[in-house]
């Protein structure tokens, strides 16, 4: 009896170690060595700079906040940082053995994904840890991964807002794109203009559609995103998407009038492009955006804006007439230049959704970049558009980075807007446009709009594991796995991710029980 107990325990040791040298998304190269590095009480360490947050967040993320002795020399350390500028930017080499575990990289970025990646290499318990001994290289396939989450639906409180935060990093992502105005409410506080926030944060009226974020809160999830490498990209839409403004400043659309706020979808009502006024008030909100937010990249939305209004405004024609623009698209494109040459004096690009270049029109900026999306309406039209002009191209088509798509059908989702994690995995249009090796297309963007009520509760079940899979395609170099491999990963590193505080949902549509409720 005691010699099959002690089997079943070797066997489980064993399988906590092999489970742990599955890292998700997959480093470009492991290679496994013999033995065990074992770390119990009396760690000691070495780094040119204790105070960087690197150490501190491998300390309580890896560590479990254990005590650390501090070494002069790199040879008397357990742990070892050292800055390697051979190394790419982002990219980490990790060496262990069973004495020493070395944590090479040229930038803060690459020490982060480091650190990540040993949270998922390492088992056991405070008090004694176990790393399989190993040489692990590791750099992105993609400058752009990016994670958004549409807050201007639904409004989130701030500590969902770091969770998220967290679950970019941990899958090595480093843009986080924040959609914070939208018909159904403006999420950003701006003083100059308080009402935007006060009035139009609570022009929504669902379970979680009222709030607001203050300009304190915004700088507290800046900072918290920077520690962790997430470069927060602020949205601003304009000129559609504007009911929640318009609901708090009726003068910026084009008759002046209330406008009524669409539960669903989205209105005619959109801010005037032929009032001076409206554009000098929403350059203000940009001053005070570009104020706040460190990012190169500002985005100014410019998708799903009906003309009807601008067809019908003495304004907007006599704009027309004035500038001789062919119609209301080409209004559109002038208006979203004066918006990007705006940004462009404050060294910032501007980005818009794909629907501005879907006609050739009045030129953009040099420091426009395409965000192409509508697989389903238009298919690849706005990315070889964008192209074609040079502008560069983030990739986020809806099918399949759109992780509001659930697996099966569910409200406002039919058949036809359903997916699951094979079909991201096999058939990416974004992921195979990227593979194209064109140097404009920046890398690939996933999604979480919070259309027909996407509550706070019901994020994680759309967003996990699919999203692990748009992480691997957005991090890993090299050879890809067969599906059925990297779904057995998935399936090994479940409890993982669960404990980080991530729940699972279905992965795959045959898995989905007829009675599964996605709310």
């Amino acid at each position: 009896m005691k010699h099959r107990l002690s089997i079943i325990i070797l066997f489980l040791s064993y399988a906590a170690i092999a489970c742990g040298q599955i890292v998700l998304p997959t480093p470009t190269n492991v290679e496994m060595k013999k033995g065990n590095l074992t770390l119990q009480n009396n760690i000691s360490a070495y780094a040119n700079d204790t105070t960087a947050f690197y150490v501190s967040f491998l300390r309580s993320e890896v560590l479990h906040n254990a005590s650390v002795r501090w070494q002069s020399k790199a040879s008397d350390a357990h742990i070892c940082w050292i800055n390697d500028p051979s190394l790419p930017p982002e990219g980490y080499k990790i060496n262990i053995n069973p004495k020493q575990m070395t944590i090479s990289a040229s930038d803060e970025r690459g020490f982060i994904y480091a650190v990540q990646t040993l949270r998922q290499w390492g088992s056991g318990q405070p008090g004694k840890l176990t790393f399989a001994c190993a040489e692990i290289t590791d750099c992105p396939r993609m400058q752009w991964r990016c994670f958004l989450l549409d807050s201007g639906r639904q409004y989130q409180r701030i500590s969902a807002i770091k969770k998220y935060i967290d679950m970019a990093s941990m899958l090595k992502m480093n843009y986080f794109h924040w959609h914070l105005t939208e018909g159904l409410g403006w999420r950003i506080e701006i003083k100059r203009y308080p009402r935007l926030a006060q009035v139009g944060g609570s022009a929504g009226k669902g379970e979680e559609q009222q709030g607001f974020y203050t300009q304190d809160e915004i700088r507290e999830v800046i900072r918290y995103a920077s520690q962790r490498n997430i470069t927060i990209v602020p949205e601003i839409d304009m000129p559609g998407h504007a009911e929640a403004a318009l609901y708090a400043h009726p003068e910026l659309g084009c008759f002046g009038r209330p406008v009524e706020v669409p539960q669903q979808g989205f209105t005619q009502n959109i801010f005037c492009a032929g009032k001076e006024d409206v554009l000098t008030f929403l350059k203000n909100v940009l001053d005070e955006v570009c104020g706040l937010f460190p990012s190169p990249y500002i985005h100014l939305g410019g998708d799903e804006a009906p003309k009807g209004n601008w067809d019908k405004c003495e304004d907007c024609q006599q704009r027309i007439a004035a500038l001789n623009l062919k119609d209301s698209h080409d209004l559109q494109l002038w208006f979203a230049a004066q918006m990007a040459n705006h940004l462009k004096q404050k060294g910032r690009k501007a980005i818009f959704w794909g629907d501005v270049v879907y006609q050739n029109g009045y030129p953009l900026p040099d420091n426009t970049v395409i965000q192409w999306w509508n697989y389903r309406g238009h298919k690849d039209l706005a990315l070889r558009n964008a192209l074609k002009h040079n502008y560069p191209v983030i990739c986020s088509s809806n099918y399949y980075t759109y992780l509001n798509f659930p697996l099966t059908p569910w409200r406002g989702y039919q058949n036809e807007r359903t997916f699951d994690l094979k079909d991201l995995y096999l058939d990416n249009p974004s992921n195979k446009a990227y593979n194209e090796d064109n140097p404009l297309i920046l890398g690939m963007s996933c999604a979480l709009w919070t259309d027909d009520v996407v509550t706070e509760r019901m994020i994680d079940r759309r967003l996990f594991p699919r999203i692990i899979g748009l992480a691997e395609q957005m991090w890993h170099q090299g050879d890809t796995s067969d599906f059925t491999r990297f779904y057995q990963h998935v399936l090994q590193k479940k409890e993982w991710f669960e404990r980080q505080g991530y729940e699972f949902g279905p992965a795959l549509k045959s898995e989905v029980p007829e009675s599964y409720k996605w709310d």
